[in-house]
């Protein structure tokens, strides 16, 4: 099998689909969750604070001094970021946690006994005549409809 043919089998496999799917998707929701923290958790968090806005908040480690930059320690964007992680992980968290429960529902629903096709029928009442014809009772053995 050539190199082509072998990535193009790779490629459209179910599982590598999948995970594309669910990259592309992951990046969606964390500019959701970063415009969400950002945007409505944050600045009720800053006014309760004494309207301070998390973004703003840095050191400044050096002036700056011409045309070289200031260097600053933006550790109120790392806050932020924090915070994304922590909503991130609770939300990935809850979706885990109902994604368990409903397998665990699934497992414990009984399951209803397999359905004899009609080859099984008829076999079974070959079997109780060849019984009965060779003088041995037939064991009680019923087969009943499926309930609808």
């Amino acid at each position: 099998m050539s190199l082509l043919k072998e990535f193009k089998a790779f490629a459209v496999k179910g599982n590598v689909v999948d995970l594309a799917v669910g990259i592309i998707i992951g990046a969606a929701f964390g500019k959701i969750v970063s415009s969400f923290v950002g945007d409505i958790i944050m600045p009720p968090l800053g006014l309760l604070i004494g309207g301070i806005n998390f973004t703003d908040l840095a050191v400044t480690l050096r002036p700056a001094e011409g045309a070289s930059p200031a260097v600053v320690l933006a550790y109120g964007k790392f806050i932020q970021t924090v915070v994304d992680f922590i909503i991130v992980a609770f939300a990935i968290f809850i979706g885990v946690k109902a994604i368990n429960r409903l397998k665990r529902e699934e497992a414990r629903a009984p399951s209803l006994p397999p359905v004899p096709t009609k080859e099984e029928v008829l076999l079974g009442e070959i079997r109780d005549i060849l019984k009965e014809q060779n003088g041995k009772p037939a064991p009680a053995v019923s087969v009943q409809p499926p309930v609808v």
